[in-house]
């Protein structure tokens, strides 16, 4: 499940180990929770604080491969870590599978690593490097509102990496970038799915790429998920499918990715 990902601004995404738990208003209905649930895990929440779901070395093993074909065809794939965990979640089989991860990024450098957490504050302190990291890693956040910007972008802003990323999803209010959109090389956008998906109102969405636009910050919408403009009024929203709500803003797509240099080592 991990190869060819159908998430649209990643190539691959990887999993050291499945499970997490709930810390803000953008968990609530995770995604990935519904997932794990289908299968039998019952590794979300408060209820399930010890167990987790954790992989053999075929698994391990994927993104070796992904590497020497990134390498034989010339180009760089971004490879999401984690989408049905959080890297930096301070429990204890993470705190066992995570020094897996680390030796395995600095042994494929043609895989750009995007870690992607809700725990910026443990980013630091749970990696094995002093100084500047590895320069296939982009250090990601997860903002779905004003006060989780507030709270976490200043916490990767000061992770020593080229590329600092917002997943801005689900958005769920207005949030405004502007104390640290010079700093940021990228802004995913996106609104929740699934039955209970709460609405995402246009002109927030208009009003994150404007402001990367002025700075000359790459910007990505994702997808409207279930709810998105309603013809008869733009400004407004009306529930669809996810399909059928699609991921065109203003009759176009955005699919802007961060500008990065070869960081193959010579």
């Amino acid at each position: 499940m991990s190869a060819n990902s159908s998430i649209e601004w990643c190539d691959h995404t990887f999993n050291p180990w499945w499970g997490c738990l709930k810390v803000s208003p953008g968990c609530q209905h995770c995604y990935a929770d519904t997932f794990a649930s289908r299968y039998g895990y019952n590794i979300w929440g408060p209820a399930a604080t010890t167990a987790r779901r954790t992989f053999g070395d075929n698994h391990w093993a994927e993104p070796r491969r992904w590497n020497r074909d990134a390498e034989q065809s010339g180009q760089r794939f971004r490879v999401f870590c984690a989408s049905m965990s959080d890297v930096f979640e301070d429990h204890p089989t993470a705190a066992e599978e995570r020094p897996k991860l680390w030796p395995l990024i600095e042994q494929t450098p043609h895989l750009d690593w995007l870690l992607l957490t809700k725990r910026p504050e443990n980013m630091r302190t749970m990696v094995p490097w002093d100084g500047a990291w590895p320069t296939n890693i982009w250090a990601m956040t997860s903002v779905e509102n004003q006060e989780q910007a507030i709270n976490r972008i200043p916490l990767l802003l000061d992770v020593p990496v080229a590329i600092h990323a917002l997943s801005v999803e689900p958005l769920l209010d207005a949030v405004d970038l502007a104390p640290w959109i010079d700093q940021l090389d990228w802004v995913i956008v996106g609104g929740e799915s699934g039955s209970k998906a709460r609405p995402m109102n246009p002109q927030w969405v208009r009003n994150l790429r404007d402001q990367c636009i002025r700075a000359g910050v790459s910007f990505f919408f994702k997808q409207w998920g279930m709810w998105s403009p309603d013809s008869a009024d733009p400004t407004k929203t009306k529930r669809k499918s996810k399909k059928e709500s699609g991921r065109m803003l203003d009759d176009r797509t955005w699919d802007e990715l961060p500008v990065v240099e070869n960081t193959i080592p010579s």
